[in-house]
């Protein structure tokens, strides 16, 4: 575990936005990149459904950040049903820099330049702790499900079929 000055800049932002949430988990510096579910749950000793994969979308072209399982993957159809969107498209690593000020596989729940309208799987739900990218694609922190809709202010969604 890394002290929080050891810590990317980007992971230092999602740390400092944890403790003002009053959440009190460290994140944590992987020897690897974790840049997708498998390879974080791999790295974590963690089922793949207990990573919370960050998904930026456009939403008739708003910012839309989805908190998926990494069990599934989006059925865009079904969410963009279930929101009322006319369009949902997957955003370009540019845009989703651009609205997170992160990169791709590293996208965190928290610590955006400006707040994201975030959608939370309803899936998650089932993991006692579940664990969210921090920043980059080497840092990622546990929480709960009720911590994560509480820090990201997100609405609960089924967005895959099971």
């Amino acid at each position: 575990m890394s002290s929080s000055q050891q810590l990317p800049a980007r992971s230092r932002i999602v740390q400092q936005q944890l403790a003002e949430a009053g959440f009190t988990a460290a994140v944590r510096e992987l020897p690897d990149a974790t840049r997708t579910a498998a390879a974080a749950a791999a790295a974590l000793g963690c089922e793949v459904g207990a990573i919370a994969s960050s998904l930026v979308f456009l939403a008739d072209d708003e910012p839309l950040l989805v908190m998926t399982s990494g069990r599934h993957r989006v059925d865009t159809a079904l969410l963009a049903s279930r929101i009322g969107a006319g369009r949902l498209d997957m955003a370009t690593p540019t845009q989703v820099r651009a609205i997170t000020g992160q990169a791709i596989g590293g996208v965190a729940p928290v610590g955006h330049p400006a707040p994201v309208r975030t959608l939370v799987d309803e899936a998650l739900r089932e993991y006692e702790v579940i664990w969210a990218a921090a920043g980059t694609p080497h840092t990622v922190f546990p929480l709960t499900f009720a911590v994560l809709v509480a820090l990201t202010k997100g609405t609960v969604h089924q967005v895959a079929p099971e």
